[in-house]
């Protein structure tokens, strides 16, 4: 969707005879059109509900139908489980550690013991020795044993990384199972109904807002000095009946490049080629419809 910064002209609704206006008064013609949001199916399953309908008023975020999502759920759980039993499998290494280092604690013990005895010549040397011998080969058990409960819980870790992952995008897929509208807006066509089936980028419906439209209009190459961005023009619109509205309009967009004149469009200088088009904001008081077709004056009648 295309977002249009605007400055909305203040609707100016006002009654003339068509004797008024003729064609020759207008510097340009187009037709009127809105921004249009075609939603799609972002998951696919069957549709369990929709519930819109052409010309409904839609909220942005606003919760509209939605797509089974059984399967997604039981997967879900599947991997919920998974990841209990993964978990299971961890080590508490200052558990599994405890033993040797109360056999160090003990060791280092009866070597302070054995030291104090070769000093008071109650023991030789080589009791000490040994004893410092048992402690390094505990150590180095310790370190290895460590080292081996840390790579196992590091892996247990990732697994369950690993499931953590799949389970925010089995959420991501229910999330995007819920059919809402991204704007607000009028509902202009529908395209699916509950029990069809939606595969991912189905259209479901489409929707717009109707309150501010846009008359795409086309203007000469000798008109383009006259606009600017921004700038205010007059806007009508024929009813029927001899009758035209007038609005206040704003120009939010002018083409750089040049177009063949469309063939339903009539600008101020017929025998032209190319024109430019042009982009203009009206604020819709509710008699506007898409595709309607309108006239444009540079200059405005106050």
């Amino acid at each position: 969707m295309k977002t249009i910064k605007y400055l909305p002209g203040i609707i100016l609704v006002l009654f003339v005879t068509a004797c008024g206006h003729k064609k020759g008064n207008y510097d340009a013609s187009g037709s009127f059109e809105a921004t249009e949001t075609l939603v799609s199916a972002q998951a696919t399953g069957q549709i369990e509900a929709l519930d819109v309908i052409e010309g409904q008023q839609l909220t942005a975020g606003a919760q509209v139908g939605y797509i089974d999502t059984v399967q997604l759920s039981l997967k879900k759980q599947q991997l919920l489980a998974s990841m209990k039993a993964v978990d299971s499998r961890s080590y508490n290494v200052s558990l599994q550690i405890a033993a040797i280092k109360q056999q160090i604690s003990k060791q280092q013990t009866e070597l302070s013991r054995f030291q104090n005895l070769v000093k008071s010549n109650a023991a030789n040397q080589k009791q000490v020795d040994d004893i410092q011998a048992s402690i390094d080969l505990l150590q180095r058990q310790l370190a290895a044993q460590t080292e081996t409960l840390q790579n196992s819980n590091n892996s247990i870790s990732s697994e369950a990384k690993g499931l953590a992952i799949q389970v925010q995008q089995v959420e991501d897929l229910i999330q995007k199972s819920i059919i809402s509208s991204p704007v607000d807006g009028t509902v202009l066509a529908k395209y699916a109904e509950k029990g069809e089936i939606a595969a991912q980028g189905r259209a479901l419906f489409k929707v717009a807002n109707i309150s501010l439209l846009y008359l795409r209009a086309y203007f000469t190459a000798d008109q383009l000095d006259k606009l600017k961005l921004n700038q205010s023009v007059g806007v009508f619109s024929d009813f029927g009946k001899k009758e035209m509205r007038q609005y206040e309009g704003t120009i939010t967009w002018i083409s750089d490049k040049a177009e063949f004149t469309p063939r339903t469009i009539l600008t101020k200088n017929e025998r032209a080629n190319l024109v430019y088009a042009v982009k203009i904001a009206v604020k819709n008081d509710g008699y506007l419809k898409i595709g309607m077709y309108g006239e444009v004056k540079l200059s405005i009648d106050k």
